[in-house]
């Protein structure tokens, strides 16, 4: 296929998608993975489509952008090492009667192996913890209504967030994208960032978990101020420049 007519095809792929992942267009177009990325960065020069972390999306503004196109799967394939360490960390703050709310996220996610066994309830609208517990016996799982993500396998939109509001949980388990050095925690997707909020609100606990890479890791939304957290699960201790915390600062930093 000629350059110009699989940059065509990618604007076209993108327009209609929304999203989509360097893997799947250099499969649908026959190409390597470094041709698509070069095409990439030309039509993202020429406005055509926007560069995010792992492909493209249509720069046109839709009400749903997603920015990290990437698949679950292929998140999670980094959740092991360290990250499984601050998911067993994370879960060792769970007590049998709990109730809790997992988020979305391949580190929240890596908490369900510890949870088994447990006499808990969970909350989630993440599919991928729905699988991981589905099976636990002891483990009273409240799924949450709503559009289907399909990239991150997680329900989103107003249905979700009614059936949010009516809830209330002991402790609720996030993930990010990013945390500036300021404390503020960011998401990259606009119809998720309503949903950590809403799991903030209804928390009498809030944990954030972020490995260091998160310190500042990306985003452009903002979430909440670190403040509004009450630990911090991480795989070390960030550094002052990482992350500045003001001397009153209530937080505990938990790490493996």
């Amino acid at each position: 296929m000629l350059t110009d007519d699989r940059r065509r095809g990618i604007v076209a792929a993108v327009r209609r998608r929304g999203s989509v992942p360097v893997a799947d267009l250099a499969q649908s177009f026959a190409a390597s993975e470094a041709t698509i990325r070069r095409d990439l960065e030309q039509l993202a020069a020429d406005g055509q489509v926007r560069r995010v972390r792992g492909g493209a999306c249509d720069p046109r503004g839709d009400a749903h952008p997603e920015p990290d196109p990437r698949r679950f799967e292929q998140v999670a394939r980094d959740a092991v090492g360290p990250k499984r360490e601050m998911a067993q960390r994370a879960a060792a703050q769970v007590a049998d009667g709990d109730v809790i709310a997992l988020d979305i996220g391949t580190t929240v996610a890596a908490m369900c192996p510890f949870l088994l066994g447990r006499s808990i309830t969970v909350v989630t609208s993440s599919l991928a913890v729905v699988r991981g517990l589905a099976g636990a016996r002891d483990v009273e799982l409240v799924v949450l209504g709503g559009i289907l993500r399909p990239t991150y396998g997680s329900l989103v939109g107003p249905l979700t967030e009614s059936a949010l509001r009516q809830l209330r949980v002991d402790r609720a388990f996030l993930g990010t994208s990013g945390i500036r050095a300021d404390g503020t925690v960011l998401d990259t997707t606009p119809s998720e960032v309503p949903i950590k909020r809403g799991l903030l609100d209804i928390a009498t606990v809030s944990c954030l978990l972020a490995d260091h890479e998160k310190l500042p890791g990306t985003g452009y939304l903002e979430v909440a101020p670190l403040a509004r957290f009450d630990q911090l699960v991480t795989d070390r201790k960030p550094s002052a420049r990482e992350l500045d915390l003001p001397p009153d600062s209530d937080l505990e930093v938990l790490t493996p």
